[in-house]
């Protein structure tokens, strides 16, 4: 057998076997494949398709193309949640501390932002002096000790992905559903998590833009997730809007602490929902029971504790959560004002990208990210609007026109607006 002869195979829309998709896997990552021929792969992929148990081989053999991480030793259910990327999407830093102090622990690793969409580690460097760059051993001391941890995967992990992804992004073969899937799920079953919550977005600020493509996608990933013998759910979910009213990492924590303090708006509303999700299948519960549970984690303060617990833990100034001097926003302050009356649309893709522009994401991969740059939300979509109302603030600290001109035609004003369901379907049992 040879690399020539898988892609051949299904270049040709044959349904490879195990063997075949291992050994291209084990060929991709020992080197021995050439970007070309995963790039001819990738695209044979992309146009021919795979099925369920090809995806599923395909990601076990990358999750096992470089080290696993070892269960911690302390007892307990573990869960994990992943996003497909979005506007202002910080749910992690509200569900990981209230999940954690009602017992189900998050031992989590997550990526950075890249483009218009958020990273979890950037935004958890928002507090002075946080690391991320945990050791496998301090992962597992401080899951032990805390009941969460939320770092960065070690080089090691999953190379296979690392690699083929790296391909992908230039030969126009981001958008295959099966090689979403077995990405995604490759660094899922590399982990240990029991239970795994898939936010799977879908609209303006996503990368699936309708609601049945992110279905499509979801299903296939729960299929995969089962198959490896972990419990699976996904929710599907709009990003037309942003999720929460302020974008830029040091807001977003300023907003999650807001919300872990008890703001209701989407973020929260999300959030919770994650939560009561994971609570009841990692309990075995009602979900009204669940959803109590975490309601209380809020209003308790608990939550709020348990997040600065684990900022303390991997070396962050928590006194942040307190004082928001610590968490601060950049200096310039430009006001983007409704241009008329009517019912407020957003995009979220194009405050996203005019955040990116401003400093507050990243355009290629270990740039860097300015945490003060944020947008914030003074009108939500669905809200009326007045001619000269505020609509958003954006604070910068260096004048950019473009980036302004996105923002401010990132709105719209209408006769009638009708926004879709924040949670359009759910994947998993009930």
């Amino acid at each position: 057998m040879t690399v020539y002869d898988v892609i051949d195979a299904k270049k040709r829309g044959a349904r490879l076997s195990g063997e075949q998709i291992r050994f291209f896997v084990r060929a991709v990552a020992d080197g021995s494949a050439s970007d070309a021929q995963i790039a001819a792969f990738c695209m044979a992929v992309l146009l021919k398709g795979m099925t369920d148990a090809e995806c599923f081989v395909l990601t076990d053999a990358m999750a096992a193309s470089g080290e696993r991480c070892a269960r911690p030793r302390a007892g307990g259910v573990y869960a994990d949640k992943h996003s497909t990327g979005g506007v202002s999407d910080s749910t992690t830093l509200i569900l990981v501390p209230v999940l954690a102090c009602l017992g189900v622990k998050c031992a989590k690793y997550s990526g950075r932002g890249l483009g218009h969409t958020g990273g979890t580690l950037d935004k958890l460097e928002s507090f002075p002096g946080l690391r991320v760059d945990l050791t496998p051993e301090q992962f597992e001391k401080q899951v032990e000790r805390v009941g969460a941890a939320i770092a960065g995967q070690t080089q090691n992990t999953v190379p296979a992905d690392k690699r083929m992804y790296a391909v992908r992004d230039v030969t126009a073969t981001v958008d295959s559903v099966p090689l979403i899937a077995s990405s995604v799920m490759s660094k899922k079953l590399a982990s240990f998590a029991d239970i795994i919550l898939l936010d799977v977005k879908y609209g303006d600020g996503a990368f699936m833009q309708t609601p049945e493509e992110a279905v499509r996608l979801a299903k296939l990933m729960v299929s995969i997730g089962n198959a490896a013998g972990r419990k699976t759910l996904a929710a599907v979910t709009c990003m037309d809007q942003p999720l929460g009213d302020n974008i830029g990492c040091n807001a977003e924590v300023r907003e999650a602490v807001e919300v872990l303090k008890g703001k209701k708006n989407d973020l929260a509303a999300l959030s919770l929902y994650h939560c009561r999700k994971i609570l009841a299948a990692a309990r075995g519960m009602a979900e009204d029971e669940a959803a109590a549970l975490a309601e209380k984690a809020i209003s308790s303060g608990a939550a709020l504790e348990k997040l600065a617990e684990i900022v303390y833990a991997q070396g962050g100034d928590a006194r942040a959560i307190h004082d928001f001097s610590l968490l601060p926003l950049a200096p310039h302050v430009h006001t983007v004002r409704a241009a008329g009356s009517g019912y407020v649309d957003v995009s979220a893709l194009a405050l996203g990208k005019a955040c990116c522009a401003l400093g507050g994401g990243r355009t290629k991969e270990n740039g860097d990210v300015d945490h003060t740059v944020a947008i914030l939300l003074k009108k939500r979509a669905g809200e009326r609007a007045e001619k000269g109302e505020p609509l958003a603030e954006i604070y910068y600290q260096k004048q950019d026109r473009d980036a302004f001109a996105l923002a401010e035609g990132a709105f719209s004003l209408q006769e009638n607006y009708r926004a879709r369901p924040l949670v359009y379907a759910f994947i998993g049992e009930e």
